[in-house]
């Protein structure tokens, strides 16, 4: 097959294996920064997996590594006879995709209103709150939440006051509403931070683009939908490609601090059920079994999500 034109051939792994000793030699005092680094990922990210194998084992704390007698897929089993299991795994599901149905699309909207609104001040008075949220820890918002949504609190008062309701009621105590709360509590901490890479990309955005949208008597609605939306496709992609992989992984630290024995129905998600099962009942080969069915899972919706949006991009794989 003819290589196509302007696209250079794929150099051979020797010499590109070459081509990498060459400029690192030119450019060792930089190529060395990131020593520490790989040294970093090499303790706490490579070895850690050889644990792993625990998930094949009963191992106990009394145990080694090596010790702890084998058992196969006895852990796995378990997991899928596993009542509380499954019920963490529909409470994980059912709030990450209400994240990724609201979420995903608030920060996009939220971007394009504050890059609507030029660059004065009152653009950086709105980028800062927005930003705010993101920088309190999730103990400090579940306690501004766990007050608000008590009976005495702000939410209540809203509520009488519009005539919604007669009587104050705890509202995280209802198991009903929790995945909303779970949902919007998480949207209004990260939303305003997830705008900082589309702001990014819309800022280089080339404004004659708009200049000519205009002269051709195009609304700033269409110009939003056939110039910065386009030019967003590529992160907007790449975020959705996270987003999915990550469907299996909800905020474990937003559910401890929100999660109480009245919810805890709707609430637990597989990460605590895994912080239950392995830090409170010192399970740790089922824990360690369901965070790498889980991890396994999560490569695959992401492998998936990758091949779906090049496909979406005119066969241009954003990983």
């Amino acid at each position: 097959m003819e290589k196509l034109a302007g696209v250079p051939a794929k150099k051979p792994m020797g010499q590109r294996i070459k081509q990498f000793c060459v400029d690192f030699k030119n450019q060792w005092e930089i190529q060395s920064m990131i020593i520490p680094g790989v040294i970093f990922m090499i303790i706490f990210c490579y070895i850690p997996i050889y644990g792993l194998t625990i998930a094949f084992k009963n191992y106990t704390v009394i145990d080694t590594l090596d010790s702890a007698p084998w058992v196969g897929l006895e852990n796995f089993r378990i997991i899928l006879s596993d009542r509380y299991f499954w019920d963490s795994v529909i409470n994980t599901l059912g709030i990450s995709f209400l994240k990724l149905l609201i979420g995903f699309i608030i920060p996009i909207i939220l971007a394009i209103m504050i890059y609507e609104l030029g660059m004065g001040r009152f653009k950086k008075m709105v980028q800062t709150i927005s930003y705010l949220p993101h920088f309190l820890s999730w103990i400090v918002l579940g306690g501004m939440l766990i007050t608000w949504l008590s009976t005495s609190g702000l939410f209540n008062q809203i509520l009488i006051g519009l005539g919604v309701i007669t009587n104050p009621q705890n509202i995280l105590l209802d198991p009903g509403k929790y995945w909303w709360i779970a949902t919007l509590s998480d949207i209004w901490k990260e939303a305003g931070w997830g705008t900082i890479l589309y702001l990014a990309i819309m800022a280089k955005i080339d404004p004659t683009y708009y200049e000519a949208a205009k002269i051709d008597g195009a609304s700033r609605m269409r110009q939003i939908w056939n110039i910065t939306l386009p030019n967003m496709k590529m992160i907007i992609s790449l975020n959705l490609i996270l987003t999915v992989s990550g469907l299996l992984g909800s905020n474990l630290d937003q559910t401890l601090v929100l999660m109480n024995s009245q919810n805890r129905v709707r609430a637990e998600v597989i990460n605590s059920y895994v912080y239950r099962m392995g830090m409170t009942q010192g399970d740790f080969s089922y824990a360690t079994a369901v965070g790498l069915g889980v991890s396994i899972v999560s490569v695959i919706l992401l492998v998936t999500a990758n091949k779906v949006t090049s496909k979406l991009n005119d066969n241009q794989s954003v990983l």
